[in-house]
């Protein structure tokens, strides 16, 4: 589930109860969003957020769902990351993207819009060498470094998994990542994607990407109506646009109706889900999230391995 605001921004003892909460209830992650200044200025630096949540309460993964890599330069990303993951071996799963859905964000942060898919490939090249923990050069039209060298090398490696929903997308996932996230896409297109993933991956000789999952905003409440209003309200408040365009792939209602809408999506070879809960409450959402997991192991044998909420 999602590392929500009043998690991060309450007073530590506020923001401690809530994160043991999390992994009192089942679930072994939590994930949290990366942006510098999305629409109205809105923001949050998610390896920043990776390693206070880490500080905090080292149980639980962090999956970054998505961090937009295009915009920083990857040797500086792969200090950030072999140091957070000094501090916590394997608690880090890094999602990468290529943002989109604000064009002036990438464009204050110096990017032309039009090349970020170019970076993030080239980005992503570099930044997997660099983990390695070996000399490692660099030479493209977006920056170039000759021998440079993180270490330690985070250990166990750190998981990438890419984000996206265009053939661009789905092609770097297959060849760059370890696994697609998924996002606002029906289970049909989900298996779609794993299939197309482990193609392509063949095709060049690599190992299937395995590590899928899906990142889903939903609505909580006893009633569907208060559930949507409520999930349509902070989805409009984030996005700026209208809840019809994600309604089809948002689900909203009781737990049980939740797990019912995602429970096709394991079918369809989901590993692990990041839900952003819309509920009355941080304990209300903590609470639905854990009970749409159990749910779903009970519905789904071939579930989401254990504890992914």
């Amino acid at each position: 589930m999602l590392a929500s605001p009043q998690m991060l921004t309450a007073k530590p003892a506020r923001r401690r109860e809530l994160l043991g909460r999390v992994f009192d209830s089942g679930c072994s992650h939590v994930f949290v969003a990366d942006h510098v200044s999305f629409h109205v200025g809105l923001g949050m630096d998610g390896l920043v957020q990776a390693a206070l949540i880490a500080g905090v309460e080292p149980r639980l993964r962090v999956v970054v769902g998505v961090y937009l890599l295009a915009l920083r330069h990857p040797v500086p990303v792969a200090r950030q990351i072999a140091t957070l993951c000094e501090s916590a071996p394997g608690g880090l799963v890094l999602g990468v993207g290529v943002g989109g859905e604000d064009r002036h964000e990438i464009e204050i942060c110096g990017v032309d819009p039009r090349s970020r898919g170019r970076r993030t490939d080239e980005s992503l090249t570099a930044l997997r060498a660099l983990l390695r923990g070996e000399p490692a050069s660099h030479d493209c039209e977006f920056f170039r470094f000759e021998e440079a060298r993180i270490v330690p090398a985070p250990d166990p490696p750190v998981s990438i998994v890419v984000g996206g929903r265009s053939d661009a997308a789905v092609r770097r996932a297959a060849l760059l990542g370890d696994g697609w996230l998924g996002v606002w896409c029906s289970p049909r297109r989900f298996a779609q994607v794993r299939d197309q993933t482990a193609e392509i991956a063949a095709d060049a000789g690599r190992p299937a990407p395995r590590e899928h999952g899906l990142q889903v905003w939903l609505g909580i409440d006893a009633t569907r109506a208060r559930a949507r209003e409520r999930l349509a309200r902070g989805m409009e408040d984030m996005y700026r646009v209208p809840f019809e365009r994600f309604e089809a792939y948002s689900p909203h209602g009781s737990p049980a109706e939740v797990a019912d809408f995602l429970a096709p999506y394991v079918e369809a070879g989901c590993r692990f889900f990041n839900l952003m809960p819309v509920a009355e409450s941080p304990e209300a959402g903590i609470d639905a999230v854990a009970e749409i997991r159990e749910r779903l192991h009970a519905a789904v044998p071939t579930g989401p391995s254990k504890g992914n909420g």
